[in-house]
């Protein structure tokens, strides 16, 4: 399969046969002192005052295409900026593109708006996944806050994801053409490697599996080398040089990635989970040891994958590999569903979105039990309730993608012990579609 993996439930056949298992399974009881109303920013403050002292807070979302994912995400990330002092924001999404937005909050951008940035720079398919409104307004109240702050306060926005190999050359090349002719020279020479490759990954990937001289990863393990020694050599805290040797790591794990793809989805799921750890660790290494740091991206990577069956297929995701070098420093997840509503999605991969109806969630679900119990929309704290034997058992738990069919709707489901695969988790019973800047 050579479409990129952006909801694990295409990997886990298993699914289907559970989900149905769970909705054979009796209703169960949550206790009503772990559930508090989520309709206001205030009702926040249950979450706020749970996550405590915690550095790493990772925020999930059910879909890419929910707006309400979109908003609550944005509004516990204001809270943890004015409140507990977070100054990074990292996000599923590339690094060079996910760059330019980082520049326009922190004032050093030639854009007038973050419409008008998030357009420019998110070009790759499937674009509304930043390139909405919701993004928007959180960059537009971003760049507002880091003009009151001094340079070393201020919130920077990154992006997590491996995808872009040729993009992030090219940065390093950008890069080394001002402060090292060397190291522009190695640039040079990892492109050359790839000229006639077109900007087709795949098409690479699929020369580099077959015959081994067509691998460019010695090129790329070169460049990586130069942009170490050019950050090496440059001020501490220099932000242009850790932009570049970070493309640099981008750009080798790309190749890593699809190469891998052509052989094993599980294999490129994993090496795709642990470049976004390891983009974590160098973003709270170069910022410093107080630097908080708030991550959104699909359940699917932010939920730990111990509490799924995709620990069975091998897997593993970037909530569970952040709890186990972390959790002394405290690390926070929280998860996000809904029973029913509006998403924006494709049909399949790479065609144009659309508007799709999302059904009610399956019988016996976790959806469908938290649709069951007052409040609609609620708060739910889950550490709690790991004690409770009959809400550790693995229930289906609703991920979209962003291709979506609902006619499929059964393997739509992870099956999921829910007290521990999150901290926390967010329900929203009815939901709207996302609303891209462009379609």
């Amino acid at each position: 399969m050579h479409a990129l993996v952006w909801g694990v439930v295409m990997l886990l056949g298993s699914c289907s046969k559970d989900s149905v298992e769970a909705s054979r399974s009796p209703e169960v009881e949550i206790p009503a002192e772990a559930i508090s109303k989520l309709d206001t920013k205030q009702d926040l403050d249950v979450l706020l005052n749970d996550i405590g002292d915690a550095r790493y807070v990772l925020l999930g979302e059910a879909s890419h295409g929910t707006s309400e994912y979109y908003t609550w995400r944005a509004a516990i990330t204001r809270r943890l900026v004015q409140e507990k002092g977070f100054k990074l924001v990292a996000v599923e999404g590339d690094w060079p593109d996910a760059y330019q937005l980082n520049s326009y909050i922190r004032g050093t951008g030639t854009s007038g708006s973050a419409r008008e940035t998030l357009v420019q720079s998110f070009e790759r398919w499937p674009t509304w996944m930043w390139a909405n409104e919701e993004v928007a307004e959180l960059a537009e109240w971003l760049k507002r806050h880091n003009q009151a702050q001094a340079t070393d306060r201020q919130v920077g926005f990154y992006g997590l994801d491996v995808y872009s190999l040729w993009e992030s050359m090219e940065e390093v090349q950008r890069y080394m053409r001002q402060t090292n002719p060397g190291g522009a020279q190695a640039a040079a020479a990892a492109l050359q490697c790839f000229a006639s490759y077109n900007r087709d990954e795949w098409d690479y990937a699929q020369a580099a599996t077959t015959i081994a001289s067509a691998s460019c990863a010695d090129e790329l393990e070169n460049l990586l080398k130069v942009a170490q020694q050019q950050a090496e050599a440059s001020p501490a805290g220099d932000e242009a040089a850790f932009n570049a040797l970070q493309n640099a790591l981008v750009a080798l794990n790309a190749e890593r990635y699809y190469r891998t793809a052509i052989k094993s989805d599980v294999e490129s799921w994993n090496v795709r989970d642990r470049h976004m750890l390891q983009t974590i660790n160098n973003l709270a290494q170069h910022h410093g040891p107080d630097a908080k740091i708030v991550v959104w991206e699909h359940n699917t990577h932010v939920g730990d994958a111990r509490y799924t069956d995709m620990a069975n297929a091998g897997m593993v995701n970037v909530g569970q590999l952040v709890r186990e070098q972390h959790a002394a420093q405290g690390v926070y997840l929280v998860g996000f569903g809904s029973y029913a509503g509006r998403v924006i999605a494709a049909e399949r991969w790479g065609a144009p979105l659309r508007e799709i109806r999302v059904p009610q969630a399956q019988p016996g679900t976790w959806e469908h039990i938290l649709h069951q119990i007052p409040p609609a929309n609620k708060i739910m704290l889950l550490r709690p309730l790991r004690q409770d034997p009959n809400l550790l058992q693995r229930r289906g738990h609703r991920a979209i993608g962003v291709s979506y069919s609902p006619g499929a709707e059964a393997g739509n489901y992870v099956p999921t012990i829910l007290p521990e695969r999150y901290d926390a988790f967010l329900f929203i019973d009815e939901t709207s579609a996302l609303r891209p800047l462009k379609q």
